[in-house]
């Protein structure tokens, strides 16, 4: 089994529509994008440490985004 966990390795290209849909508009993610992935041959793990980095990062960004609108 590969280590899903890299830090620094970047998003495979196969699911860069899919994370930036995640970060854009989580809502509009779809069954068949995730079904897309699996036939792309991403693990269950890589496709969940995916979302959540994606869904996080998003989050973060906006966070700061606010507090750099509240200064």
């Amino acid at each position: 089994m590969r280590d899903a966990a890299q830090p620094n390795r970047p998003i495979p290209a196969k699911a860069a529509a899919y994370t930036a849909t995640v970060q854009r508009h989580a809502y509009r993610v779809t069954d068949s994008q995730v079904e897309a992935l699996r036939a792309a041959e991403l693990s269950e793990d890589e496709i969940f440490e995916l979302t959540v980095a994606a869904a996080v990062g998003a989050g973060l960004d906006r966070l700061d985004a606010g507090m750099r609108a509240l200064r």
